[in-house]
Formats: structure tokens, sequence, C-alpha cells
């Protein structure tokens, strides 16, 4: 079953007399085997923790009916309980997988009984595991999840090559590669006559992702599909937290900040301001902004977003397909940025 990537297409209609930053339309983007799959997919990352079974089975369900195709998850989700978050997913697609695209990832280092690394015994051992989990015989999109600096990337590659001509996984990617990494990738699929990385996910959102846009253009180049995750910032661009008002002490950020300190909230309350400002003054709603952003950028295929609620995926799904930004809107919002604020400021190999 070939994997076609095909890049947003054009004719979108934006604001009269101008025209959006990639001419996309709304509802064509990257395509697997002519499916669209959407402008936003599903991070099921809290599926296991932050989220039961019953819970997570409404939001997938949900997802599904307001046309969301892509659901995205990792054999080390979550990681109190490794492997859940593959379990929940596979529960609520029963009797629905064939109207779903899976993709899931493979090979964090830090949890090893779960198969660190992208050795190809690792490879070839964490597929049967997520295939059982997720209750499926195959895998849309298999994904390294971090680069392993102890295994040539050929390895990889020719382990994978070997679950696709064995019909388990439909296409491959990777995620938090630089664009070192991915050239290299590339070039050594091509020597060894193997598939190439279909896409990249890596961490990007209006509050970070320096380096980022060198990403974007480079899986421009190569043909790749560019995955943003985290497009929210852990939250922040949600619009609960501001200068003006305490966070909501029932804020899944508000608890998770020993995990991911990157997203301190005092570090960026100055330029959400000015956001939340500028999406008022035009009538939108920061989710529509900091999702519209992103999908308006060249490059960038659909955004990764996660839910603990079924509202909150109702109001990412309804985000993500109203507002694509022009040329002028873009750099109206660059202007209200600060990199040194803290936007970006981890290593992308670091996150995630």
């Amino acid at each position: 079953m070939a994997i076609v990537l095909v890049p947003w297409a054009t004719d979108v209609p934006v604001r009269p007399g101008e025209q959006s930053m990639n001419g996309s339309s709304m509802e064509s983007d990257v395509t697997i085997d002519g499916r669209p799959v959407g402008p936003l997919a599903l991070g099921c990352s809290n599926f296991g923790h932050w989220v039961d079974d019953d819970v997570a089975t409404r939001i997938v369900h949900t997802a599904i009916d307001r046309g969301v195709v892509l659901f995205d998850t990792a054999n080390v989700y979550p990681p109190v309980a490794p492997g859940g978050s593959e379990r929940l997913l596979g529960r609520a697609l029963d009797g629905r997988r064939d109207r779903v695209l899976v993709a899931t990832k493979f090979g964090h280092p830090l949890l090893r009984e779960h198969g660190a690394g992208a050795a190809a015994g690792t490879v070839r051992k964490s597929v049967e595991g997520s295939l059982r989990r997720l209750r499926t015989d195959w895998i849309d999109l298999y994904q390294l999840h971090k680069p392993d600096p102890d295994v040539p990337v050929g390895e990889t590659l020719s382990a994978l090559a070997e679950l696709t001509d064995a019909g388990k996984v439909r296409a491959i990617g990777c995620s938090q590669f630089t664009v070192p990494q991915l050239a290299e990738a590339h070039r050594v699929a091509r020597e060894l006559g193997v598939p190439m990385f279909r896409t990249v996910q890596n961490e990007y959102s209006l509050l970070r992702g320096v380096g980022q846009d060198d990403v974007v253009a480079a899986c421009e180049e190569l043909g790749v599909a560019f995955l943003p995750f985290f497009p929210l910032a852990g939250g922040l661009l949600t619009g609960k937290y501001r200068s003006d008002a305490p966070a909501p002490p029932d804020a899944r950020l508000t608890g998770q900040l020993r995990r991911y300190p990157m997203f301190e909230p005092s570090r960026f309350l100055e330029v959400i301001d000015g956001l939340i400002a500028y999406t008022a003054d035009r009538g939108r709603t920061l989710v529509e902004l900091a999702l519209g952003w992103l999908l308006s950028r060249p490059g960038v295929a659909c955004v990764l977003v996660g839910a603990t609620r079924v509202e909150q995926v109702e109001e990412n799904v309804a985000a993500a397909s109203a507002w694509r930004m022009s040329p002028r809107e873009m750099s109206e919002v660059a202007a209200l940025l600060r990199p040194e604020a803290g936007f970006g400021d981890r290593p992308v190999a670091d996150r995630k």
C-alpha cells in the first residue's frame, strides 16, 4: 500500500485582497493514499494518566465524529504507565479502526524496559508490542521517538523497511530530529535504497520553536511532512494564562511544571497578553491564533494537539480550520514575540 504525502493544496480563500502564507486549503492537506489527514491530529499522550478509559474513549469517538483522522501516541505514553496510551487508543478504536490513521513511536531512551534506542532488534520487538496493545494488524505511521547516537541510522531504516515490506507498517517518520540528522537519514536511505522518513515531529509553537524554521525548510526540500507537537505550548496558548488573572488551579500545566519547567507561565505572560489583545481586536481566540499561525507556515502538514476533555477536542478541531493568516498578519504577530523570553530555549534533541 503506497503512502503519498502531499503538501497543502492551493486555493484557500482568506480575507478579501489577501493571500495566505502557504496558499493552503482548509479542506485539503497532507494525504496518505489519497486520504486527507486534516489540519489537526489528536495527540494521545495523556491517555492512561490524566485521562481514564471512559474519557479517552469519548474523546476518540468525538474526534472521529468531528473529522479527525490521525491519532498519535507512543509506546512510552504515559511515562507513569508506559504502553497505557496505546492500550486505551486500541480499545477506543474497536470497530472504528478502518476510519482512522494510527501513528505511534518507539525507541525513547528513558524507558529501557519498553525498548530504548533504534537498534534493529529493538525496532522489531517494539512494533510487535505496539501492534498488540493497539489491537491492530498494521501501523499507519511508525516513528523513531528520538535520534539514537549509538546506532547508525541506516540500521534503523533497514529494519523499518522490513516492517514496511511485511505490511506491519505503512509509512515511517521520526521525531526531534535536527536538520543535519534529517539530511543524513535522507542520504543514507538513498544509498541503501530503503524508504526515507516521511514525517518529522518536533516541538513548535508561537512561544517555543527557535531553529524549527530551518527544519521546516529542510522538510519542504526533501518532501517530508512537518508535524508540530506542543502547538499550544503546554496550555500556555489556551487563554487560561494571563497577567491580570491567576491560572485555574485545575489547569494541567499548573501541576506539571517540575516536568516541564520550560513552560513556566511567568516567563511568557507579557507575550501572551499581547497575543490575547491581538486576537481580541480581530474577533479571534488565542487557540485559533496558535494553530492558525502554524498551519499558515509553508511546510507544516498538520498540528498534533492533545485533549483531556471532550470539549477541548471540539474547540481545537474548530480552531484548526478557522484562520489562515496573511503575510501581513504573520508579520504583525512576529512583532509581538520575544525570543529572549524563552522561545525555543532547549535543543530539539532534549525535548519531550
